[in-house]
């Protein structure tokens, strides 16, 4: 699994890949990381899911969060759930811990 960072962007020199959203990694590595395929990636990116950015010769490259959502998607298929539903359920985790964090920063701010 990709350990979760939250925390400033910093995004020049090698402070890049402390990026949470820096696409720092090729499709390849990406699929090592995971242990998994590039087909795999793909069809992720065919469901929607995730969007890598393109380098300038066209390959895919994808970041740390974009790789957390495909590990948590392996982890549903593995056990049994159809891709497209797999990827709703990450979408839908994902857009719950955005919330959740908007919350704890909004009660934050309202205590200061």
């Amino acid at each position: 699994m990709i350990p979760d960072q939250e925390g400033p962007a910093t995004p020049s020199g090698a402070g890049k890949f402390d990026d949470e959203h820096y696409p720092g990694y090729t499709m390849g590595r990406a699929a090592d990381m995971l242990g998994t395929t590039q087909g795999f990636l793909r069809s992720l990116d065919e469901a929607g899911l995730i969007t890598p950015e393109r380098s300038s010769g066209g390959h895919r490259r994808y970041t740390r969060h974009q790789l957390r959502l495909a590990a948590r998607v392996r982890e549903l298929v593995d056990g049994g759930t159809a891709v497209d539903a797999a990827c709703r359920i990450v979408t839908l985790e994902d857009q719950l811990h955005e919330a959740q964090r908007l919350n704890r920063s909004q009660r934050l701010d309202t205590v200061d």
